[in-house]
């Protein structure tokens, strides 16, 4: 996309992924509301793609029920400045995306199809298996770009997954994953994201992972690569994008403070205020100016962070 060399472009996720996490008793504080202002202020802030909404199952995320997606897709409205981007799990998301306006006639947000690089994660975060999931993302992208609906994708636990019962680390084979992104951007995704699910690679698997991926692919498409690190530690996770941004990476996801992380258990995410800070410290323009990303940060900490209990997921 011909970014420049010393410039990244910043997606914040913070309210697809910590609202698929708050339980129902907590759903009058992480009202649609408080949602809809927060998202106006990554807006106004000055991002340029956020994660906002997930068409998924409301008995999984209570917060993503059509009634809420509703009532944040009609108050954000049509957005020409920033990629709003909503997640479509399977064919039946997908017809919920449309359904609740969110597709080219309605709001034009962004529809995210996503599977995971590892079988058995595949089937604890899908209920199936990575080829019977692929068959499904083919069909839904295949439909999406014929109604002209900006199309997204993430590849879960593409550093590997860890196995809760042995405490191995599953990975897919970086030829897998190329393979992958070659079908995925075939299929019209703009934009595919690559996640360390569990933040199980340090930066020197990091490294190798994403040199192998694209020399594979021959340096084709990096500008439309993301990273997207899940870990409890957030100076890690900042750690591993640092080495991902020399290796030519400029997408990059984050959560404020933080927060977040997969229904399956996965822990959080790289901070977006520290990773704003540590990018523009180094003279890496995200665009964004820190000290208002970090005032975002510390209002949503005071108004739900320390107000919602999440549930305790057993770590995988």
């Amino acid at each position: 996309m011909g970014e420049s060399a010393d410039r990244v472009i910043l997606t914040d996720v913070t309210l697809r992924e910590y609202g698929q996490n708050v339980p129902s008793p907590f759903l009058h504080l992480f009202s649609p509301q408080i949602r809809i202002e927060i998202a106006q202020r990554l807006v106004r802030i000055g991002f340029k793609g956020i994660e906002v909404l997930s068409c998924v199952n409301p008995r999984i995320a209570p917060a993503m029920s059509e009634e809420a997606i509703k009532s944040v897709g009609q108050a954000l409205g049509r957005n020409t400045s920033c990629d709003i981007i909503t997640l479509v799990p399977n064919k039946a998301g997908y017809h919920n995306f449309l359904a609740y306006g969110l597709g080219p006639d309605g709001y034009n947000h962004s529809a995210g199809v996503f599977f995971s690089a590892v079988e058995a994660h595949n089937v604890l975060n899908l209920g199936r298996s990575i080829r019977e999931t692929l068959t499904e993302v083919k069909a839904v992208a295949k439909e999406a770009v014929s109604a002209g609906v900006r199309l997204v994708a993430y590849i879960s636990a593409a550093f590997g997954f860890r196995n809760s019962e042995t405490g191995n680390v599953l990975r897919a084979e970086a030829e897998d994953i190329a393979t992958y992104m070659d079908l995925l951007f075939d299929l019209g995704a703009s934009v595919v994201t690559l996640s360390d699910l569990q933040g199980v690679a340090d930066q020197k698997y990091t490294t190798k992972l994403l040199e192998d991926c694209l020399n594979m692919r021959k340096g084709k498409d990096i500008g439309k690569i993301g990273y997207h690190p899940h870990h409890v530690s957030g100076p890690k996770a900042i750690s591993n994008s640092l080495v991902a941004y020399e290796i030519g990476i400029r997408r990059f996801d984050a959560s404020l403070g933080g927060t977040g992380g997969c229904v399956t258990g996965a822990p959080g995410n790289q901070p977006t205020e520290e990773l704003v800070r540590v990018f523009e410290k180094r003279g890496i323009k995200t665009g964004l100016k820190p000290e208002e990303v970090s005032a975002l940060a510390d209002s949503v900490e005071k108004e739900l962070y320390r107000k919602i209990v999440l549930p305790v997921k057993t770590p995988l």
